[in-house]
């Protein structure tokens, strides 16, 4: 989403001030960091240093605290403010909107915990704003209709399930590439029949208009002398070799015929 540019930004400047927190000064910046209105990620300061350091002490809990609100899980919960309380909610509700399209109030008002619709639908505008989610309150059905959600944190487990799901995506594009090459080629041979053929048409069509157009030279000879062949037979070899006419004075006769035609 647009959002998680964002929150990606602020996230940078708490882990930022943690390099340099130590004893109280660090768990008052966690305990910031899960009120602070733009944050919903939480990974990469689980994976700091500093951090890591916390399990083996006193204030173990405070990581726990953390990873519950990077992954979602169900599990004792410390002293929360109520800030914190809405937070985790929100992330709840983007859990179950990266499993389900549709979400009936049900679910949600199981999950959420929260005692009333106008409650439930309050956190969802909350969460609206808060950008890490876009979806649809459809009060006669009674269900959340998502269309998109913040991107959450992923358990190193889980990494190995995520690049099975792409190594599939990757093999499934590839696929359809080669389906693809192969459409292109088979539309190209098609394009050059159909060129062939167009150029064939072209062609007999050219040698057709030649055959018309001699073919009226020849009936406007015919025009010219239509008398031609009686007189060659009344007047013996004279008539006869006056209706041989050459070439030149046969075209000259035809320009005579077409102007006294006009």
């Amino acid at each position: 989403m647009a959002g998680e540019a964002n929150h990606s930004n602020q996230l940078e400047q708490f882990m930022l001030l943690a390099k340099k927190a130590k004893g109280p000064a660090l768990i008052a910046l966690i305990n910031q960091l899960l009120e602070a209105p733009g944050v919903y990620v939480f990974g990469e300061f689980l994976e700091l240093p500093c951090i890591q350091e916390l399990l083996k002490g006193p204030n173990e809990g405070y990581t726990q605290l953390l990873k519950m609100f990077a992954y979602v899980f169900k599990d004792t919960l410390p002293p929360l403010t109520e800030t914190q309380k809405n937070k985790l909610r929100h992330l709840t509700i983007v859990n179950l909107a990266a499993n389900m399209q549709v979400i009936p109030y049900a679910w949600l008002l199981r999950d959420l915990e929260v005692g009333s619709v106008r409650q439930l639908e309050d956190l969802v505008i909350e969460a609206v704003y808060a950008n890490v989610i876009r979806c649809k309150l459809d009060q006669s059905q009674l269900q959340l209709e998502v269309d998109a959600c913040l991107g959450r944190d992923v358990r190193s487990e889980g990494m190995g399930c995520i690049a099975s799901v792409l190594a599939q995506w990757c093999r499934d594009c590839e696929s359809v590439s080669a389906s693809v090459e192969q459409e292109v080629g088979r539309v190209g041979q098609s394009r050059g029949s159909h060129l062939r053929a167009l150029q064939q048409i072209e062609a007999e069509v050219a040698n057709i208009s030649r055959m018309i157009s001699a073919r009226d030279i020849s009936e406007r000879y015919q025009e010219m002398d239509p008398l031609g062949v009686g007189e060659q037979e009344g007047e013996g070899s004279v008539a006869g070799a006056e209706s041989r006419q050459t070439p030149l004075k046969m075209v000259s006769e035809l320009k005579t015929f077409t102007n006294q035609r006009h």
